[in-house]
């Protein structure tokens, strides 16, 4: 999600929070049962989705489950886009109210129309600072630790093969020029936690696409540069990311950057897609057609820019109503930015990669051979489940592969694996490094996990140098 409608000012006020607007999609669920929808069936190049679908790339909108019974908003929502992502239903307080008490009603009713409509659907978001339910906001340290875990876990898990990409973490750096990860509960865990939460991504959907998404960041300044660091150290490391996420919230104030396209660029050289997530430009005629015309020409010229998403449909769905940001007006009319978007789609450009599945970079320049290493274990644990973390460090030379070896307590066994080939999955097991992180400097470090059912291992683990 996004912040302030000034964008930078530091306000902690989040954009749209409807809990009204979810307890009130709940009760629509029967009406809308008895709404029959038309999908229209448009030629190519006359509507947003199609359009975009021309150039490779999709065009999405944000969603909320209580107007999916407004016959204008479904009408304009299943001609035009060809992506959705539900705007608060999937997050935290949305989905486990209570903890260990999962409710999937609200978001399960806009996968199911997107699926019955051909759209795919960006799951948002995973971890947040906000949005955060009571029982959440009141733990601190390991115990929230090991809640957001399985709070990731359960979630990615139940909607595992449904989702194209999900917003892992969301808006984590601070404003201003620091550069610096913005203080909060999560943050407090410890400053892996990000990494934490893609590799539990990771691990329970791993078909998706993990994103980071934030706001700020789309011009070159403080913030960006600290999350290019991370995913820049993040590829390196193996860590599990596809995809960063610009929200791209504009107005008069906080206009479309000038190195906008440049920006977008230099992620994508990272090796990660780029994606416009939350896209809204408040303002009116001309000024506003220029503006998001500019910001499609730039996903367009970025061959890894995968898609756009607005965040919602006509002006009055948006948390920016009284700034009419979005391309249809109040009564779903199409506005002169719909056919800027429009004109700027069917402009052409070339299509981004066509490969699907997650990638990620391995370290470059190995070192030479060595041997001796230790491993220290990582566990986060809840009822019936953990994800263990397990960093081999190297020792005075330089590691040529290695071995990791220890035991599982009775009755647990390993159901994922990442950045280790694995040779058992109860009892005694071990750990083989991959073909791209066994080779580790003189004192450096490189990790691999494990998902697993039962209680995980907290003891010891050898580590032997191949």
């Amino acid at each position: 999600m996004h912040k302030v409608l000034a964008r930078g000012s530091g306000s902690s006020t989040a954009r749209s929070r409807p809990h009204t607007a979810l307890a009130l999609a709940a009760a629509g669920v029967a009406v809308f049962a008895a709404t029959v929808v038309v999908t229209a069936t448009a030629s190519a190049g006359t509507t947003l989705g199609t359009s975009a679908a021309e150039q490779g790339r999709y065009f999405g909108a944000a969603v909320a489950a209580n107007k999916l019974s407004d016959a204008t908003y479904v009408g304009i929502l299943n001609r035009e886009f060809n992506m959705v992502t539900p705007e608060n239903e999937m997050k935290w307080d949305a989905t486990e109210p209570s903890q260990g008490q999962f409710t999937y009603t609200n978001a399960d009713r806009i996968v199911s129309h997107a699926q019955t409509n051909g759209m795919r659907v960006r799951g948002h978001a995973l971890a947040w600072h906000s949005q955060q339910p009571g029982w959440a906001q009141n733990m601190s340290g390991s115990a929230l630790r090991q809640a957001l875990v399985n709070h990731i876990t359960q979630v990615a898990t139940h909607y595992r093969g449904k989702i194209y990409a999900w917003d892992v973490v969301n808006e984590a750096f601070a404003d201003g020029g620091s550069g610096g990860r913005r203080d909060s509960n999560l943050q407090r865990t410890g400053n892996d936690w990000i990494e934490a939460a893609f590799r539990t991504a990771r691990a329970a959907d791993p078909g998706a696409k993990l994103c980071y998404n934030d706001y700020n960041t789309d011009g070159q300044n403080a913030k960006s540069n600290a999350v290019y660091a991370m995913v820049q150290d993040f590829k390196a490391r193996g860590v599990p990311i596809d995809c960063v996420g610009f929200q791209s919230h504009f107005n008069s104030a906080s206009p479309v950057p000038g190195d906008y396209q440049a920006n977008l660029q230099r992620f994508a050289n990272l090796g990660v897609d780029v994606q416009i997530t939350e896209l809204d430009i408040e303002g009116s005629g001309t000024v506003q057609a220029d503006s998001y015309g500019r910001v499609v020409r730039a996903c367009l010229a970025v061959p890894r820019c995968t898609g756009i998403t607005v965040w919602g449909i006509r002006d009055t769905d948006s948390w920016r109503a009284s700034g009419t940001p979005l391309l249809f007006d109040g009564s779903g009319n199409k506005k002169p930015a719909y056919t800027a978007v429009l004109n700027a789609l069917n402009g052409g450009s070339t299509p981004p990669p066509t490969t699907t599945a997650p990638t990620t970079t391995p370290p470059t320049s190995p070192p030479p051979s060595g041997s001796g290493c230790t491993a220290t274990l990582t566990l986060s644990q809840w009822q019936g489940g953990f994800v263990t973390y397990v960093r081999v460090t190297a020792g005075a030379t330089p590691l040529n592969g290695w071995t990791v070896g220890l035991t599982l307590p009775g009755g647990a066994t390993i159901t994922n694996t990442w950045n280790a080939q694995p040779s058992g999955t109860s009892g005694a097991v071990t750990f083989r490094n991959l073909s791209y992180n066994g080779q580790v400097g003189a004192g450096a470090s490189t990790e691999f996990g494990f998902q697993g059912v039962g209680t995980g291992p907290s003891g010891s683990a050898t580590c032997t140098a191949a």
